[in-house]
């Protein structure tokens, strides 16, 4: 079963599109007076809210993928593909403890330059073009999601809407910088959650009695979140969620400019601090939502196939024929796609012209020209992601699922990279980049390629969330055992390290703490000691919800 495109979309939806468009540019103008400096437009002017920030954070992550391809993914695996998100209170838990310190006493625009200061210029070098690789991939699907939406509610075909999204995109971001995408993602994130309730709202009453609902879920195997089966080659597993998806997580949250880049825009490290908060207690909720979405769908459909899966939730809200609300689901949509795509610029751009430009090939230009430059990257990487984005229309299957795939090669190098410098006495750049090389080619010869370009490994089968684990040990293992083979044993922690620094912060007496909230990395706030305990309570959640059908 295939999404009929709707040619009519009706003035009514037309209107509501339009205006949530103009109101996007609209904020975008404002916030362009705030924009003096290539600063103002990586980070703004820290005059945003802590609960601004934290909308953004998750407004930022929370994009189409997750809209079209969260009950795409539950429609076939049922809520057991839930387990891969249970672990954002651990991962926030994490990052806020030991990465946010790190980052915002720095007071740089971009997060590798830690890597510089911990190993040197190569690994920073490294860790940026893996950025720019995987975020250029991220938004060029985020981009897919989005045409998806706009082929299917309009009629216009998916490679105009890419053109059309991007050119938007750019425009506001161009504009406002960091400020602009911070309060468009909260207007962003308003629409995305109104368009999703909706659609439960409305699947409640069309499956009613719930019930019913439950107990059909319960016999198709689709309601049992908890998948307690040590089956490496079963994705959606609890374990898979616990472990692995929590160092996955960790490096989108903790090493992934994008999304750092809003905390170091917070006016002091409490803000940095409570915005991922927000994401480390709201999270589960948000894909709760997607993923019952989804399952509830099967229920409607009666589990019968479609031939592009993330039109499933455009197809239910179409059947409904209720005035206005495909134009509610397309803003919704759009809403998430730019809240995702502004940040992917901007942030792009930041390491463009901070790691790159600025760096290697203009070391004395002021501060227009930077702004200059960096405006003019945003352009560059826009149109660069645009024909990524066409390799991507059509695909099939889960959107989500293929992103998150393909992302899970590169997380193994990025949580070596930092997590060595967090944690390793002995470890050094050399060794470093040993273990960088060794941990592609290691993932490489187990696990293959993807079926790209024939390449074919012994354990093909293994499910892509346990390929972090793979590469991340063997990147691990040969970074230190060649770090000590070239370089020998260290006597003292690098000062960048988290005993390092609290030592440094101990002998010197500096302030371990900016109010209630230590400056200090590795040291636990009050208020992030819930996380665990958060955690505990998703998981009995979640076994009391198995058992309703």
């Amino acid at each position: 079963m295939s999404g009929e495109i709707m040619a009519d979309f009706g003035a009514l939806n037309w209107s509501i599109v339009a205006v949530y468009l103009v109101g996007n540019l609209l904020l975008g103008w404002l916030m362009s007076r705030r924009v003096k400096t290539s600063e103002d437009y990586y980070l703004g002017d820290r005059s945003a809210p802590w609960w601004a920030i934290g909308v953004s954070v998750v407004a930022t992550y929370v994009s189409a993928l997750s809209f079209l391809g969260g009950p795409a993914w539950a429609y076939g695996d049922g809520m057991a593909a839930l387990a891969i998100h249970i672990n954002y209170p651990l991962v926030i838990f994490v990052v806020v403890v030991f990465f946010l310190p790190f980052f915002y006493n720095s007071g740089v625009a971009s997060i590798y330059e830690y890597l510089e200061y911990r190993f040197g210029t190569t690994s920073r070098a490294v860790m940026e073009l893996l950025f720019l690789l995987t975020q250029s991939i991220t938004a060029a699907s985020i981009l897919t999601a989005t045409a998806v939406v706009v082929t299917f509610v309009t009629g216009i075909e998916a490679t105009t809407a890419v053109w059309i999204m991007t050119i938007i995109v750019m425009i506001y971001t161009l504009m406002g910088g960091m400020n602009a995408v911070i309060w468009t993602d909260v207007l962003q994130g308003f629409i995305l959650f109104l368009g999703a309730g909706i659609i439960l709202f409305a699947l409640f009453n069309a499956v009613a009695p719930v019930s019913s609902a439950f107990s059909t879920m319960a016999e198709a195997g689709k309601l049992n979140p908890i998948d307690t089966s040590l089956d490496f080659t079963v994705a959606p597993t609890v374990w898979a969620g616990v472990l692995a998806m929590t160092l996955f997580h960790i490096t989108v949250y903790g090493s992934n400019q994008m999304m750092v880049q809003r905390a170091l825009a917070a006016k002091n490290i409490g803000d940095a601090k409570k915005s991922y908060l927000m994401m480390g207690y709201g999270a589960f909720f948000i894909y709760f939502l997607f993923f019952f979405i989804g399952a509830l769908l099967f229920v409607h459909f009666k589990g019968e196939p479609f031939d592009e899966p993330n039109e499933i939730i455009l197809t239910f809200a179409r059947n409904l024929a209720i005035p206005g609300l495909m134009g509610i689901l397309a803003a919704a949509v759009l809403s998430a796609s730019m809240s995702s795509l502004s940040s992917a610029f901007n942030s792009l751009a930041t390491i463009s012209v901070v790691g790159f430009y600025q760096k290697y090939l203009k070391r004395d230009g002021d501060e227009g020209h930077y702004l200059l430059m960096s405006r003019i990257f945003t352009v560059l990487w826009g149109l660069a992601v645009i024909p990524v984005a066409y390799g991507f229309i059509g695909s099939g299957g889960s959107i989500l699922e293929a992103l998150s795939k393909v992302g899970s090669y590169f997380v193994g190098a990025k949580l070596a990279l930092f997590g060595m410098g967090f944690f390793s006495r002995h470890t050094t750049e050399r060794g470093l980049l040993i273990g960088v090389v060794a941990g592609f080619a290691g993932l490489i010869v187990i696990v293959g390629f993807g079926g790209l370009f024939g390449v074919k490994g012994f354990y093909p089968n293994i499910a892509w969330p346990w390929w972090v684990v793979i590469g991340g040990v063997i990147n691990i293992v040969a970074a230190w055992v060649a770090s000590v083979a070239l370089d020998g044993f260290r006597s003292e922690w690098h000062q960048q390290s988290v005993p390092g620094q609290i030592r440094d912060y101990r002998e010197s007496k500096r302030a371990q703490k900016d109010g209630r909230w230590y400056v200090v990395p590795g040291k636990v706030d009050k208020p992030v000691w819930g996380l665990p305990v958060f955690f505990l309570f998703i998981i009995l959640f979640l076994l009391w919800f198995a058992t309703l059908g």
